[in-house]
């Protein structure tokens, strides 16, 4: 399970529903000529009353009213997909938004960060619901395959050793097919892609091309395509119609607390906060004006922030303060002083060393994907037993005086494992010790052990240890920078 596919089933519904402070009302949204008008999507309110995609306008308006409609914005809905794929960039380094109605992102390496695949899958739910966006998210060891397996939501993660029969079960309509390739191969009896899997590959291909061929290829993992990765634009812009006149800060609440909120999403993979941004605050043109009016609420921070709602009460706070010239009818919000995306590599965290990269931002990328609560500050305490020798300060406050131990200790490593694992290398070099550790006796959990500084074959220096006075195999408890 090396790549994890957000479907979005009904993103062009959710983007206007999250936009509207009782979205339970019954909303169709409508597209096509203005004669001959059509429903494109319903929420479950308008289905109901008995409506459903594809009716006219005039049908609709027949069987049922006390139903409002919004026309269909194609543009809006990718741009929300964009949104989605910066957001995710928090959790990958590689995200793509080539398949339709979809985002990709790699979870693979992800996993040793955030951990195990459902506890990484539970938290990406979380926070699509919380956003307001309808998923469903599945896992695989391509990205071709997460998509097309994700059509039918029948599993929640598949391994290489349940591909071949997960992918053998698709009816041929969900495995990714042009339609006329669709339609050709229901005609010949082949309803499921596990059928066209046991096909000859030549007279396949002779039949309906190379392209084919190459999809079969992709979703099995076999000489896929590389993926264009998606890249976020330097300026965050988002917009909210408020659909009526609006005479008052305490009415622009709600539009405001979601447009801060997805400037947070958007942040999510960036390095730090945003310290300015501007609320645009539309009005109706005046009397012979042909454009609408505008006037601007600056808000500037003190420091860079990016939590939703430190955003949302700064932003509320600067907008009470001014004065509305005229009534609104739509919010935006624009951020053009964002701090630089992360991943301009192919990953997370630099592999360069950390010191070619300033703490600050390290802390700040780490904050990022982990939360504020996840990054503590650590001072070292009078005890030997290594385990315990740390505390966690809170947030990222410095040491004081009485953190500090006046007695010089020697060298420990800046990464102590949690759980000491065997040292089974071979060349392996020591480079100083024993250093004798003998504590904990007034607990019932004493340590009798040597510690060593060695070196592997590789050039990487390690702490680790025996028991005291013996000669068995190394336990690594810690690397060294």
């Amino acid at each position: 399970m090396r790549w994890a596919c957000l479907l979005l089933p009904q993103l062009a519904l959710d983007v206007v529903l999250r936009q509207r402070a009782q979205p339970q009302r019954a909303l169709a949204l409508v597209d096509g000529p203005r004669a001959r008008r059509r429903l494109y999507a319903v929420n479950a309110a308008a289905r109901a009353l008995g409506l459903k995609p594809g009716l006219s306008l005039i049908a609709a308006q027949a069987i049922a009213d006390g139903f409002d409609t919004v026309d269909h914005d194609p543009d809006a809905t990718e741009r929300a997909r964009q949104l989605l794929a910066a957001w995710a960039y928090r959790y990958s380094s590689q995200v793509s938004t080539e398949f339709a109605h979809a985002v990709v992102l790699e979870v693979g390496r992800s996993r040793a960060l955030f951990g195990p695949w459902p506890q990484l899958r539970q938290r990406l739910s979380a926070e699509l619901h919380e956003l307001g966006f309808r998923h469903r998210i599945v896992a695989a060891p391509n990205p071709h395959a997460a998509r097309v397996l994700s059509n039918l939501g029948e599993h929640d993660a598949v391994d290489d050793a349940q591909l071949e029969t997960a992918l053998a079960r698709l009816p041929i309509e969900r495995s990714g097919f042009d339609a006329d390739t669709v339609q050709a191969l229901q005609r010949m009896g082949l309803h499921r892609l596990g059928a066209v899997f046991a096909l000859p590959r030549a007279p396949l291909g002779r039949r309906f091309g190379a392209a084919a061929l190459a999809h079969l290829d992709a979703l099995r993992g076999v000489d896929a395509p590389p993926l264009r990765y998606f890249q976020p634009a330097d300026r965050f812009e988002a917009r909210i119609e408020l659909g009526h006149e609006v005479e008052s800060s305490q009415a622009l609440l709600f539009p405001l607390r979601r447009l801060t909120a997805d400037l947070a999403a958007y942040l999510a993979g960036r390095d730090g906060g945003v310290a300015r941004f501007v609320l645009v605050l539309e009005h109706e043109p005046g009397l012979h004006g042909r454009t609408h009016r505008q006037s601007e609420v600056v808000v500037g921070l003190l420091a860079p922030e990016r939590d939703p709602a430190m955003l949302f009460e700064l932003a509320r706070g600067r907008l009470q303060q001014a004065q509305l010239p005229a009534p609104a009818i739509g919010l935006r919000l624009l951020a053009e002083e964002l701090p630089p995306f992360v991943p301009a590599r192919r990953d997370l965290f630099d592999p360069r060393p950390q010191q070619a990269v300033p703490w600050d931002q390290l802390r700040e990328r780490l904050r990022a994907r982990l939360g504020d609560e996840a990054v503590a500050g650590l001072a070292v305490q009078a005890e030997h037993r290594p385990e315990r020798a740390w505390r966690a300060l809170p947030g990222d406050a410095p040491a004081t005086r009485a953190d500090i131990i006046a007695e010089p200790m020697p060298p420990r490593p800046g990464w102590l494992l949690s759980e000491p694992v065997p040292l089974r290398e071979a060349g392996l070099r020591i480079l100083a010790g024993p250093e004798r550790i003998e504590s904990g006796w007034w607990d019932e959990d004493d340590v009798r052990r040597d510690y060593y500084l060695v070196e592997t074959a590789r050039g990487q220096r390690g702490w680790a240890y025996r028991d005291a006075g013996g000669d068995g195999e190394f336990l690594l408890h810690g690397w060294f920078a």
